[in-house]
């Protein structure tokens, strides 16, 4: 999943202003397209995350630590001047390996 941010159902942007609200929507919205896909949190690889200020590291990592913890997928964070929206703060991609290995 590529460009996945703190969207909801509605496509408003939740938590403006809150790096980790932020990342606790992106990653609901990762899960749920994965269940979409078949797959699940588990089948994550890979997460790329990022953050618009990367003094954000620990609420965006809490966040990915809450949902990733006991899976451990490789991830980096790096920091991006800006994204599309400007109360945008957080922005996470998911690679999932669906399938037979």
């Amino acid at each position: 999943m590529s460009g996945t941010t703190a969207t909801d159902d509605d496509g408003t942007l939740v938590g403006i202003g809150d790096p980790y609200a932020q990342a606790q929507q992106a990653l609901a919205n990762i899960e749920s397209a994965l269940r979409r896909a078949g797959a699940a949190l588990a089948d994550v690889v890979r997460t790329r995350i990022y953050v618009t200020d990367i003094d954000d590291w620990k609420a965006v990592g809490r966040a990915h630590g809450e949902v990733f913890g006991d899976i451990r997928p490789a991830t980096s964070m790096v920091e991006v001047r800006r994204l599309i929206d400007p109360d945008m703060l957080v922005e996470i991609e998911a690679v999932a390996l669906i399938g037979d290995a």
